[in-house]
C-alpha cells in the first residue's frame, strides 16, 4: 500500500513539475516574447524576467528587442547620364512589435527578403535620378535621406522601426570601369601632348630671344672693341708719329726692321739682289750713312 502511494505520489509530482515547467517560461533581456494559443498570436512579453502562461495549449517565440543587419544583394543601377554602378546598400532596424512581425513577416528570413527588396528598390528609384559625379558630392547624404524615410514608413507596416539606411558602396561595373579608364587616360595623354607642345612653343621662344639679346650684345661689344680698337691705333700712331718724327732715320730703320721680321720668318726663303732696296740696312756703309 505504502508502495502505491509513493509511486501515485510520484507520478503527480512528476506531473505537477511538467505543468510547472510548460507553464513557465524566461524572458531574456535582450530578447521578446509572443505568446501563441494554437497557433494564434495573443499577447506580448517585453519585460524581462519569469513569465507564466497556460501550459500545453500556449507556446512561446522569441524575438530579438536588439538592433539587426539588413544587409541585401547589390545591385546594377542605371543613373541618368546611362552610366552604370553597382550599388551595395544596408539598414538597420529593430522589432518593435512582435505581434504585427509575425503578422506580416512570418518569419525573419522573409522579412529579410520582402523589406531587403523594398530597400533596393527605393536606392534604384532615387539613385537612377543622378548623375555619377552627384555621388561624389553632398548629394549623395540627401540621396540617402530620402531612401531612408521612404524606408522608415514603410517598416511600420511589419512592426519594425528602421533605425538608418546608408549606401554602402558604389562601384562601377567592369567594363564601364574600364570605359571610364581608357576616357581618363585619354584626356590624361591629350593634356600631357597639350602641355609639351606648349612647352616646346615657350622653349623655342626663350631660345629666340635668348639668340636674339645675344646677337645684339656680340655685336656692340663688337662695336665697342672696334671703336676702341680703332681710338687705340689712332693714339698709337700718334705717339709714334710723335716719337719718330724726332729722328727720322730710326723711324724708318724701326719701320724695316718690321717689315724684315715679318717677311723673313722660319723657313723663308728670298732670292733678291744685293743692291735691293729691302736689305739697304745691312751694309755698313748703308748703316753709317
Amino acid at each position: 500500500m505504502n508502495k502505491t502511494v509513493l509511486a501515485v505520489l510520484g507520478v503527480v509530482i512528476i506531473a505537477i513539475g511538467i505543468t510547472l515547467s510548460s507553464a513557465l517560461f524566461t524572458v531574456h533581456q535582450t530578447k521578446q516574447a509572443l505568446i501563441l494559443q494554437f497557433g494564434n498570436p495573443i499577447r506580448v512579453e517585453r519585460d524581462p524576467g519569469l513569465k507564466v502562461k497556460m501550459p500545453f495549449i500556449q507556446n512561446v517565440e522569441y524575438y530579438e528587442r536588439r538592433i539587426l543587419d539588413l544587409d541585401p544583394p547589390s545591385q546594377e543601377v542605371v543613373l541618368a547620364d546611362q552610366k552604370r554602378i553597382n550599388v551595395d546598400s544596408f539598414a538597420r532596424y529593430r522589432i518593435v512589435d512582435p505581434l504585427e512581425f509575425r503578422k506580416k513577416a512570418v518569419t525573419d528570413v522573409n522579412f529579410r527578403q520582402i523589406f531587403g527588396n523594398r530597400l533596393n528598390a527605393a536606392v534604384r528609384a532615387e539613385v537612377g535620378q543622378v548623375f555619377l559625379a552627384d555621388m561624389l558630392t553632398k548629394k549623395r547624404s540627401e540621396i540617402m535621406d530620402k531612401i531612408s524615410k521612404q524606408m522608415k514608413a514603410q517598416a511600420a507596416e511589419f512592426g519594425t522601426e528602421v533605425v538608418d539606411v546608408r549606401i554602402g558602396r558604389t562601384d562601377l561595373p567592369q567594363a564601364t570601369a574600364q570605359s571610364v579608364y581608357n576616357r581618363m587616360r585619354s584626356d590624361r595623354v591629350a593634356s600631357a601632348a597639350l602641355l609639351r607642345a606648349e612647352g616646346e612653343e615657350q622653349k623655342l621662344k626663350i631660345q629666340a630671344e635668348a639668340d636674339k639679346q645675344r646677337t645684339i650684345i656680340i655685336a656692340e661689344a663688337q662695336r665697342q672693341a672696334e671703336i676702341l680698337r680703332g681710338h687705340g691705333e689712332g693714339e698709337r700712331n700718334r705717339i709714334l708719329g710723335e716719337a719718330f718724327g724726332q729722328d727720322p732715320q730710326f723711324f724708318d730703320f724701326y719701320r724695316s726692321m718690321e717689315a724684315y721680321g715679318q717677311a723673313l720668318g722660319d723657313g723663308t726663303t728670298m732670292v733678291l739682289s744685293p743692291d735691293s732696296a729691302f736689305f739697304r740696312f745691312f751694309g755698313t756703309d748703308k748703316m753709317q750713312k
